[in-house]
């Protein structure tokens, strides 16, 4: 029963948030904010895991999918879509699906999260394959959607994931590999875009960005795969290169210029000093990976 759900209970924390000053209210919005952080360090392991069945499943050409519903489905398409402006990767190497499709991404179309079917549908729809992941993402761990989509990658054999709020819950049961922090009551009663949507987000930053970390679309903390599409990414694409190689803003932009616009292979050259050809035969054998085509790694 949705009752007996812990996101769905009282919170005294905030019994009486209507009565507070606004500054006060805020302090408890605030306060119960602070805690999410924690319970999702809670749930590293469980992340690191699902994280390194991604990298393995895309280094065999599979791909990640998230599936969600509301709030759940919303944030699992926002990720997917910052992935390829971020780190330059194919539009289709995340993908997030969302029950009642691209409308219900700016107008509320809740009563389809009650579809199992639907889900399972929509996966095959979206070319799901078993070398694919799939995420399902629900605060309650109960959606109907979800959990019908979760049925379906499994019968075809693929690896799934469940990143939920609730101890215990359906999606958890469902997946082989469950993300739950539990974030307890919200400071609206029943309000999951707060405290579990907060805790999702975290949850899927992780993921991705820890995903393309091992994929080498960093050197350190640099993001090496930026395409210098307009002014701004010019710009970063010249930082990135000379914080990576020590030089100076004039050389960063020649080295920018001579690696014909790859910020991974301009550092190869300027760290190396060697020419276009050399420095993408040194990447070439190292996989992409900077650090390893430096012999860093």
């Amino acid at each position: 029963m949705i009752d007996n759900l812990l996101t769905e209970k009282e919170n005294p924390a905030s019994a009486n948030i209507d009565r507070l000053s606004t500054e006060e209210m805020l302090k408890v919005i605030n306060a119960e904010d602070g805690k999410v952080a924690g319970m999702v360090a809670a749930e590293i392991p469980r992340i690191g895991e699902a994280v390194d069945t991604i990298v393995k499943a895309m280094g065999l050409g599979g791909r990640l999918f998230y599936v969600g519903a509301g709030t759940s489905g919303r944030l699992g398409v926002l990720d997917a879509s910052e992935c390829p402006p971020t780190y330059n990767v194919a539009p289709d190497l995340v993908q997030g699906i969302i029950a009642g499709g691209e409308a219900a991404l700016s107008r509320s179309t809740e009563a389809s999260e009650d579809d199992a079917g639907s889900g399972a549908r929509d996966v095959v729809a979206h070319g799901f394959t078993s070398a694919d992941v799939l995420c399902g993402i629900a605060a309650s761990g109960r959606t109907p959607y979800v959990l019908g989509a979760v049925a379906k990658a499994r019968s075809m054999g693929a690896v799934t994931i469940g990143v939920s709020c609730v101890p215990e819950s359906e999606l958890s049961r469902a997946v082989d590999i469950a993300i739950t922090p539990v974030t307890g009551p919200e400071v609206i009663t029943g309000s999951t875009r707060m405290k579990a949507g907060t805790a999702t987000k975290l949850v899927l930053n992780m993921l991705t960005t820890g995903v393309m970390i091992r994929l080498g679309m960093t050197y350190g903390n640099l993001m090496v795969n930026v395409q210098p599409k307009n002014g701004k990414l010019e710009a970063r694409a010249r930082r990135i290169i000379s914080r990576a190689t020590g030089c100076g803003g004039e050389e960063a932009a020649r080295l920018l210029s001579a690696s014909g616009r790859s910020v991974r292979t301009a550092i190869v050259m300027g760290r190396l000093r060697v020419d276009r050809e050399e420095a993408e035969r040194q990447l070439a054998a190292a996989g992409n990976v900077v650090a390893r085509a430096l012999g860093e790694n």
